[in-house]
């Protein structure tokens, strides 16, 4: 069948599911077999879901998958509308963002209500994902992510946690939030550096803490490069922190050119990703006279 048949099929299975909704409200019916009615018309509204889905109908889907989980929660079965709600959140996601972060909070509403953090945690996770993509509303996304850390955290997933809280650095960093970038950055630093499998990644966490130290304030900068080297022995012989102290002696001397000199040294071997482009250069803008906003 093709996908026009299909969604034909899926409106007369939407139809039929109605009809049985408002045949289980009858008082003869409510006595004698009303929930038998409703199951039925929950498992047609999720049919015709799968359809549209083929079709790729993804709002018609996305409203089929809804109809169903609030019919699961009216026969209580908790789980069942949660995963209907996902379903509906996925589905909507190709058409309507915002219906689709309405299906999710509600999904996750229910989870918490189980006590299930680690899934409720997912989905906020997916929900700052489509403020990212989709609705471009990045202190949203950021309020997600950081739910989502608190109940990895909650979860003694601290891994997990780590992931959505340097989401939230970087955000935050990029929003000129640099006091809770820096509290982030360390904060993962100080929990990775004595794991010898994440140990690596610590100085890259430090080195960003330091960016954004030092675009508020050199000193400040230096002060917290001492201390990260005093915490974390390592970081003295890697290559971030040597550019950093490239950096804070170019920055001092106001040496524009030895600052750009030492960013091109280091992104000959490293290329700078666009969070560490948009630091460096807030940092270069900072060196008198110096407005181009080019880091090469």
């Amino acid at each position: 069948m093709d996908s026009s048949g299909k969604e034909r099929e899926a409106v007369q299975l939407m139809a039929e599911a109605e009809k049985r909704v408002k045949g289980s409200h009858s008082f003869l019916r409510g006595l004698f077999g009303g929930n038998t009615r409703v199951e039925e018309a929950c498992e047609m509204y999720t049919r015709a879901a799968n359809m549209f889905k083929i079709a790729k109908n993804w709002s018609a889907a996305g409203n089929a998958f809804c109809q169903a989980a609030k019919l699961h929660m009216q026969l209580q079965s908790k789980h069942d509308s949660a995963t209907s709600f996902v379903d509906a959140g996925n589905a909507y996601k190709k058409a309507d963002p915002q219906e689709a972060i309405n299906c999710l909070n509600a999904a996750i509403d229910i989870y918490t209500d189980m006590g299930r953090f680690t899934i409720a945690a997912k989905h906020h996770i997916t929900i700052a994902e489509i403020y990212e993509a989709e609705l471009v509303d990045i202190e949203k996304a950021i309020a997600h992510y950081e739910q989502a850390a608190d109940y990895y955290k909650g979860e003694e997933s601290n891994s997990s946690a780590n992931k959505c809280l340097l989401k939230v650095a970087a955000y935050a960093a990029q929003l000129e939030q640099y006091q809770k970038a820096i509290e982030i950055y360390e904060q993962v630093g100080t929990n990775t550096m004595d794991n010898p499998l994440l140990k690596y990644s610590a100085k890259e966490y430090f080195f960003k803490a330091a960016l954004c130290h030092f675009i508020v304030d050199e000193l400040n900068a230096k002060l917290a490069l001492e201390k990260y080297e005093e915490m974390f022995p390592a970081f003295t012989d890697s290559r971030e922190c040597k550019l950093l102290k490239k950096l804070l002696e170019a920055h001092e001397e106001q040496n524009c050119e030895a600052y750009t000199e030492a960013v091109k040294e280091f992104d000959s071997i490293s290329r700078l990703d666009q969070w560490l482009t948009t630091m460096l250069l807030r940092i270069k803008k900072s060196i008198q006279g110096e407005g181009d906003g080019d880091l090469k």
